[in-house]
């Protein structure tokens, strides 16, 4: 009997552990009024690490908008969302050092209990607005010393440089169509 206990605690550790594995979902488009479906969502609050401010040395909020965590190579600083399900406005002024690759954001909770009930769930989001890469690579400059602010400011600058490609074949293409119409 206790063999089958054993099996079952183990069986029940392994499924929350895999419920909560990193995932990277890639950000399809920075259109607003996008709706995101099961983005993976952890919870902080001010008495873990990093404190009680946000990466911008401002207080973390609780309040109307609330802060927000992620890799802001995938959801750049100031990205305003709200959760469907709960109907909560967010906004990205925050980073986590776990949070580097991955698609996760980690939501802000005043305390530690409601930090602890939200642990780890998959929800769809409404992005508002999307945030901004260069006033993120501006924040993150002058913390280059840190590893993971080297990589996320490595992908910002690469999806820069793929969207001036993108551009200038887009010039290009219309060019050519042009010449041909001529």
């Amino acid at each position: 009997m206790p063999r089958r206990l054993n099996l079952t605690v183990a069986a029940a550790v392994v499924c929350l552990f895999a419920g909560c594995a990193t995932q990277t979902q890639p950000i399809i488009s920075t259109v607003p009024g996008q709706r995101l479906h099961n983005v993976r969502t952890t919870a902080y609050t001010q008495s873990e690490r990093g404190g009680r401010r946000n990466a911008l040395g401002m207080y973390l909020s609780g309040r109307h908008v609330i802060s927000a965590a992620s890799d802001w190579s995938r959801f750049p600083l100031g990205t305003r969302f709200r959760l469907v399900y709960t109907n909560e406005e967010y906004i990205i002024d925050d980073y986590g050092t776990a949070l580097i690759g991955t698609g996760t954001i980690d939501l802000y909770k005043p305390t530690r209990l409601e930090m602890k009930k939200w642990g780890c769930r998959m929800v769809d989001i409404d992005i508002l607005q999307w945030g901004s890469e260069e006033q993120s690579l501006k924040v993150l400059a002058p913390r280059k010393k840190h590893r993971t602010v080297r990589r996320m400011i490595a992908a910002l600058e690469k999806r820069q440089a793929d969207q001036k490609k993108q551009l200038v074949a887009s010039l290009e293409r219309k060019k050519a169509e042009q010449k041909k119409k001529t």
